[in-house]
């Protein structure tokens, strides 16, 4: 049962927009591309955890912290009698491990997922340590990218590729696993040392002024839209969006854009762009934002 889902970081959302608005320099580029990579990576594991049908629970995306260190775990899942920990890389290619490194062919070294999930466990059984509980905990690097080969695999590590999933997640569901009031207390003590992270001082430097104004498709990013009648429709993949919808999109891409900016009719129009009425623009916000000025509205949904 999945008890934390996953959600799109962050980073990767406000580098997907900045990507789509200004040009960014090739080494954001390519931590963008990166980031993208691996939240993809996530979600094919996370398409392979939800099919579990043994008593378990599963804790996505966990940011948590001991002793100033502060630790990501891709995925964890609790069982009966231990927790599963998993650091999942969606690396593509051909790859060679020699004397504990993992290095491309072009023999540049890269960081060691070896490494990192041993870090990773460490971290986690002193937060557990910390909050009373005891339990045994294994972990796995997986590979889920079926394009990824390794070369001189080491045959005595914890490392999971993507033809052996089938069979893995068929071991893990025939495990017998019957959870109790205790479990779910371990699941909820973690899930509430889960701390969101703000990405703003890892961002390249951009301004409101300097970013390309107008709205994109919801599916390819196009800016290739155009309004008829109560939607937006894209030139480019023939995704078709709901006015009222495109509009709150851009009011939260502002927003997560620019955390401290006043949120009014009119600059949600410029940013829009392609919508000429201010009153439908406003009656959208009216609809689904609190006031808290004349003019402002606040981020928070009337309708959540």
């Amino acid at each position: 049962m999945s008890f934390k889902s996953r959600s799109e970081p962050a980073e990767v959302t406000i580098l997907r927009s900045l990507n789509n608005r200004m040009i960014l320099a090739e080494k954001d580029k390519k931590r963008y591309y990166t980031l993208e990579k691996g939240y993809e990576g996530e979600l094919m594991f996370d398409a392979l955890t939800e099919k579990l049908q043994s008593h378990s629970l599963i804790l996505n995306d966990l940011r948590l912290e001991s002793n100033k260190s502060k630790f990501q775990l891709d995925s964890s899942i609790v069982f009966q009698a231990k927790i599963n920990l998993f650091e999942v890389k969606n690396y593509e290619g051909d790859y060679y491990y020699e004397n504990g490194k993992f290095y491309t062919l072009f023999k540049k070294e890269i960081q060691n997922p070896l490494h990192q999930l041993e870090r990773e466990e460490t971290l986690l059984r002193e937060v557990l340590h910390n909050i009373g509980i005891k339990i045994p905990i294994e972990s796995y690097v997986v590979f889920i990218n079926p394009a990824f080969f390794l070369y001189q695999a080491p045959l005595n590590k914890p490392i999971i590729y993507s033809n052996q999933l089938p069979l893995f997640m068929k071991n893990l569901n025939m495990q017998p696993s019957n959870l109790n009031t205790w479990h779910m207390k371990l699941a909820e003590k973690l899930v509430s040392l889960h701390q969101t992270e703000l990405p703003y001082d890892r961002l390249p430097p951009y301004e409101y002024g300097r970013l390309r104004k107008g709205t994109t498709c919801k599916r390819c990013n196009s800016f290739s839209v155009s309004v008829k009648g109560y939607k937006i429709v894209c030139g480019t993949c023939g995704c078709e969006e709901e006015v009222a919808s495109a509009v709150i999109r851009g009011v939260e891409e502002i927003n997560l854009l620019f955390p401290n900016i006043k949120i009014t009719t009119n600059l949600v129009h410029e940013w829009c762009k392609i919508f000429e009425s201010k009153k439908a623009i406003r009656r959208v916000l009216k609809q689904n934002y609190c006031f808290v000025g004349r003019k402002e509205f606040g981020f928070t949904h009337l309708n959540d």
